[in-house]
């Protein structure tokens, strides 16, 4: 991670370990990044859809429920939507946005980012027809699971699962409103009526969610086995009050914060983990920021204990604190087997929005270890994500589509299966585990851009399809990524990101379909060209 002689040895050496030097197009990974999202779309598909292998899917979602929740995204290689990462995802790509919406305009993927978004938030509304109803789930990972199905071929269960005041799920809402809160900051300027509208959400989710109090897998508990929220409530009470705050400048959040740190976990968790079920150091994060930016008013000694806690996070990350997290020998976070490259992309968001929240604050990072610059948290989340894009000891990228030797056989039902527009013929449930899932072959689609679990704890790592701790992608794997990218992708620094949020407006996205952009052609790493 942390990453005098003759030319001919030197010229060898450059050949052999072209990622050895460090040098990615961040750019290039951000345009990927994006476009893995239109993987994963669910519905009708639009008339720009550039993944062209795509058709549309799950075109009765809700029917039998009497309820439109047509859209929105599979979280993974299956074809189910589940509520509580979507909206997860949601929120960490509108906070990428946010911060870093500047560069993606100067790169010229905000168009496609704020689309990504929009996908999501267009279906979030739909799920909240009612403002004490939240639809969670539709379909179940039990019966998905089952079938290898292309989403345009299911015939799985699809039933709609939702949460009301009789069946409460104040993790699901308060996430939910928390989607809400941070999308409506990313189009107040490019789309005013659309902002209000999901703002209006927001503060009706997070009353549902506040109101009546509850775990949402205890009410949708097909969800249990899948997304089982083991972190409770709080932090997505918290966390919801963060993005409400700076979606609406409305005090009560901030006296929400305030009042509710200490009782709720946000001053008390240290925490060394971040992802779409713990949210605390997301929260101790954002109001470390309000503390810099001067907001904290009367309740500065608690934002204070939160600041302590983001910063015993950031302190962790860079072995430098009292509890510091454990990296596997090639210098990878590591949290656990299954889909571990999760919390690598969460965590290297959080410590490079912190790195430049410090820097415009003119502060250092007090860690037990001494007091550490900026630099070094932002050198962190870049060394992270170089490892991740192929400088590691196996030479292998984990973003698919990026640089030569990255997975082929990753699982998920729509690229491992041949596209239904090159061969339209029905795949049953259990014929495509037999002639699909089996094959050792690579896919027949390219899931440009997805981001697999990735490598165990000493950096080993089995490119099969029945690998789905390390081959399975994850939407929430890949949303905080695109914030890093378009950070890493700039290059500039000097900017204050303490001043209010102000996403421009994206140039208009062009309409015709434009090809997938083409995997870099870099030498293999681990390939020698004498």
């Amino acid at each position: 991670m942390e990453k005098s002689m003759s030319m001919a040895p030197l010229l060898l050496m450059v050949l052999c370990l072209p990622f050895a030097l460090g040098w990615h197009d961040y750019n290039q990974a951000l345009s990927k990044s994006i476009l893995f999202f239109e993987a994963q779309r669910s519905g009708y598909l639009p008339h720009n859809q550039r993944v062209t292998w795509r058709a549309n899917s799950g075109l009765n979602d809700g029917k039998a429920s009497g309820v439109d929740l047509v859209g929105g995204y599979y979280d993974a290689g299956d074809n189910v939507k589940f509520g509580l990462p979507m909206a997860f995802t949601i929120t960490m790509m509108s906070w990428s946005i946010i911060e870093y919406g500047k560069p993606m305009a100067a790169n010229g993927e905000l168009g496609h980012a704020m689309e990504a978004v929009k996908w999501g938030t267009d279906y979030l509304i739909k799920a909240h027809p009612e403002p004490y109803v939240l639809y969670g789930e539709v379909g179940d990972g039990n019966t998905d699971h089952y079938c290898w199905q292309r989403p345009e071929d299911m015939t799985t269960d699809r039933h709609a699962y939702r949460i009301d005041p009789s069946n409460p799920g104040s993790d699901l809402a308060g996430e939910t409103a928390a989607a809400m809160a941070a999308a409506s900051i990313v189009f107040r300027r490019s789309n005013p009526a659309y902002s209000s509208e999901l703002l209006h959400h927001a503060y009706q989710l997070f009353d549902f969610a506040d109101k009546y109090k509850g775990k949402y897998d205890s009410s949708i508990t097909v969800a249990q086995k899948y997304y089982r929220s083991v972190s409770g409530y709080n932090d997505e009470l918290l966390w919801a009050a963060a993005w409400l705050y700076q979606a609406s400048n409305n005090q009560y959040y901030l006296n929400y914060l305030g009042k509710n740190g200490d009782s709720m976990g946000g001053t008390g968790w240290a925490m060394t983990e971040f992802g779409w079920d713990v949210k605390y150091a997301g929260v101790q994060t954002l109001v470390a920021k309000f503390l810099m930016q001067g907001k904290a008013g009367m309740h500065a000694p608690v934002f204070e204990r939160y600041h302590q806690k983001a910063e015993h996070f950031m302190c962790s990350l860079i072995g430098k604190g009292t509890r510091n997290v454990q990296k596997t020998p090639g210098g990878l976070m590591f949290r656990q087997r299954w889909n571990n490259m999760q919390f690598v992309t969460s965590a290297s968001f959080l410590a490079t929005v912190y790195s430049d929240y410090l820097a415009s604050s003119k502060g250092t990072l007090r860690c037990a270890a001494g007091n550490v610059a900026p630099t070094q948290l932002l050198s962190f989340a870049k060394s992270q994500v170089d490892y991740l894009l192929g400088d590691n000891p196996r030479g292998t990228s984990y973003m698919v589509g990026y640089g030569n030797n990255f997975p082929r056989q990753v699982h998920h039902r729509g690229s491992s299966i041949v596209s239904i527009k090159v061969d339209s013929k029905f795949i049953a449930c259990r014929q495509g585990y037999a002639a699909w899932y089996t094959r050792k072959a690579s896919d027949p689609n390219v899931l440009t851009g997805a981001v697999v679990g990735g490598p165990d704890a000493y950096d080993n790592f089995a490119d099969e399809r029945n690998n789905y701790e390390q081959t399975e992608p994850a939407t929430y794997n890949n949303a905080p990524l695109l914030g890093i990218l378009a950070r890493l992708g700039s290059g500039h620094s000097g900017y204050n990101q303490l001043l209010p949020e102000a996403v421009p407006v994206p140039k208009p996205v062009a309409a015709k379909p434009k090809a997938e952009p083409k995997a870099k052609s870099t030498p293999n790493p681990g390939t020698c060209f004498v």
